[in-house]
């Protein structure tokens, strides 16, 4: 299935039989983050209903609980940082991108600084700048080194995770970078006393809010996906919230 993609004046050809999923399930034993329990999933049980077929009942009817922004790969917009709701729903214009993957090796922050505590490990803005060069593309994706399988089980929980320098996350910003998705649980320090400094740089909030700009957090980006430019098709699911479970589908492009 080979399809020709006119984009930004540019035309790419891509084979849809091949996508490149690099969205982490959501189950009860997946990633999770901010202190939050693992997701459950549990029939509908009760004396009008049994909603499990090993239980009894003629259908599978489940009741899911999750928090998005705790579990699993997500997507979320400005709405993630402002008074009024900016839903996820209507938060992208479209849904192909070109993006760029890119491999970090995170840092050791020598010393303290805005929203930097020494000894954290972080992306920092010259690596970005480093690792894209000057064709900045309209989606950037993260991939931290080294890069293992934990990230699709691990609990960040009050672990002071790897993060973005407030000024890389501007850079992306100042550059048109509209759609940045990391392997991270957040773009920020676990605990920053709430100033979330590197969300309001990428969304260049309250100044001149980036309304059509997302942020996707914990995706996997598997060892067999090299760096370089890529079309993005970025789906998420239709909540009524400023943040929503997203499934990013990277494609190989050919010119």
């Amino acid at each position: 299935m080979i399809a020709r993609i006119e984009l930004n004046q540019q035309t790419f050809t891509i084979d849809l039989s091949k996508p490149l999923d690099i969205s982490i399930p959501m189950h009860p034993q997946g990633p999770r983050a901010w202190y939050a329990d693992p997701m459950r999933i549990s029939p509908v049980l009760n004396q009008y209903f049994t909603g499990s077929v090993k239980l009894g009942g003629k259908v599978n009817f489940n009741d899911i609980f999750f928090n998005p922004h705790a579990h699993g790969t997500h997507t979320e917009t400005v709405g993630h940082i402002s008074r009024d709701l900016v839903s996820i729903e209507c938060g992208l214009e479209r849904y192909w991108w070109l993006a760029r993957v890119i491999s970090v090796t995170p840092e050791r922050a020598a010393s303290d600084g805005e929203g930097i505590k020494a000894g954290d490990t972080i992306v920092t803005l010259a690596q970005l700048k480093q690792a894209i060069g000057a064709d900045i593309p309209e989606a950037v994706i993260i991939r931290t080194l080294p890069n293992t399988s934990q990230k699709l089980q691990a609990n960040y929980s009050n672990t002071n995770f790897t993060y973005l320098e407030a000024q890389a996350a501007q850079w992306l910003a100042d550059s048109g970078v509209q759609h940045l998705l990391v392997d991270l649980p957040s773009i920020d320090r676990e605990e920053d006393q709430g100033k979330l400094l590197a969300h309001h740089a990428f969304w260049n909030y309250p100044k001149q809010p980036r309304m059509q700009a997302t942020i996707t957090e914990m995706v996997f980006v598997d060892d067999a996906v090299a760096d370089g430019l890529y079309l993005l098709n970025l789906q998420v699911a239709a909540f009524r919230n400023d943040a929503a479970p997203s499934r990013p589908i990277l494609y190989a492009v050919g010119e």
